[in-house]
């Protein structure tokens, strides 16, 4: 299964009951960390409080204002939410299910995510409104600046896999997977974690300078979701709603799925470039073979479950992070995202690009 709609397939239907329970968790960890009970009323503790949500909002009038460029207005949402679901094409699902047959997998998640932003400008521009463009405006300045951070840690990645492809890319870190190197530190050979696996088998374990290297492409993450402390493109106190202002019913729907899924399109990214991807995370450490217990052999059912699990579970503990983030830190002011970013993560990320090809250089 190597064909990008097989791919789409799966990850589709994921998406949706990914967003269901997405919104209802972070209702509940938004109630817990402010001290209140959250959704209680539809179903058992809400359970069902989303889905009665979606159903309110199927059956809500999508208004285009008056003002407004109707043809745009229409196509944006549109746009965003299919540059999004078209991103997780080539990510890989298990060993043996990869994504649509690319070897510029990389590139071609990063293009689409910028897409994005431009449909997001779109958004805000067709609605001609004060409180839309200036949403529009911070989302392009917002994005063009973090895209820098977020492509240079990817870079390490790519220096220390010599592929674009993130099926390759995630077969190195296994056991199973093939050109697994020792890992180095100041030219001197380590250990030999071709037969280890586990977390030892890692990019960010493989090369430690990409543990800095995740950590950079995290916070550009949560810039480019636009997830607080970066959610100024929608900022509530301020914009009322951003770029979506003027947006209701199944347009706002689309818009709010397209945001869940790039949380979780960034999630699984960042997984498969540093966490190992679908690979289990427990070693092989003397005669207890724990990444062989819990990895399957390659090919098999047992193997496709593992893979699929692991892939997920860590992706999850990841969106939970950043769920716990934006209901703990304060928002920045639009000055302060960009000092972050042009004074602190561009220069952290050139850094550690720089150690990571002078590893290389020791290696070789």
């Amino acid at each position: 299964m190597t064909l990008a709609v097989p791919t789409i397939c799966f990850y589709l239907p994921c998406l949706l009951i990914f967003t269901l329970f997405a919104v209802y968790a972070e209702r509940k960890m938004a109630a817990f960390i402010q001290n209140r009970l959250g959704p209680m009323e539809v179903g058992y503790q809400g359970l069902l409080q989303t889905m009665a949500d979606v159903l309110k909002l199927l059956q809500k009038e999508s208004i285009i204002p008056t003002a407004a460029d109707k043809r745009l207005f229409v196509i944006a949402p549109a746009w965003i939410f299919t540059t999004v679901i078209a991103a997780f094409a080539v990510l890989p699902v298990t060993d043996s299910w990869s994504g649509a047959p690319t070897t510029t997998g990389v590139l071609y998640s990063l293009a689409l995510v910028s897409f994005k932003g431009l449909g997001m400008l779109v958004a805000g521009w067709a609605s001609n409104n004060k409180y839309a463009r200036l949403g529009a405006l911070r989302t392009i300045a917002q994005f063009i600046s973090y895209e820098v951070p977020l492509g240079l840690s990817i870079l390490g990645v790519i220096l220390v896999s010599q592929t674009l492809d993130l099926q390759i890319i995630s077969s190195q870190q296994g056991i199973w997977g093939p050109n697994i190197q020792p890992t180095h530190f100041l030219g001197i050979r380590q250990i030999d974690v071709s037969q280890w696996g586990g977390v030892f088998a890692w990019n960010i374990f493989r090369m430690p300078c990409l543990v800095l290297g995740y950590m950079i492409f995290f916070i550009a993450s949560l810039a480019a979701c636009h997830r607080a402390p970066f959610d100024l493109p929608e900022a509530e106190s301020e914009l009322i709603g951003g770029f979506h202002t003027e947006y209701t019913g199944l347009w706002w729907a689309w818009i709010m799925l397209a945001e869940y899924s790039l949380m979780l399109l960034m999630s699984l990214l960042g997984t498969v470039l540093f966490l190992g991807s679908w690979n289990t995370p427990f070693p092989n450490v003397g005669f207890l073979k724990l990444a062989l217990w819990t990895s399957g052999q390659p090919g098999t059912w047992a193997g496709s479950l593992w893979a699929i699990f692991w892939l997920f579970t860590k992706a999850m503990l990841i969106i939970l992070v950043k769920m716990w983030i934006r209901w703990t830190f304060p928002r920045l002011r639009f000055d302060q995202l960009m000092h972050l970013c042009w004074f602190y993560l561009n220069p952290a990320a050139l850094l550690i690009l720089l150690m990571t090809v002078w590893f290389q250089l020791l290696i070789l």
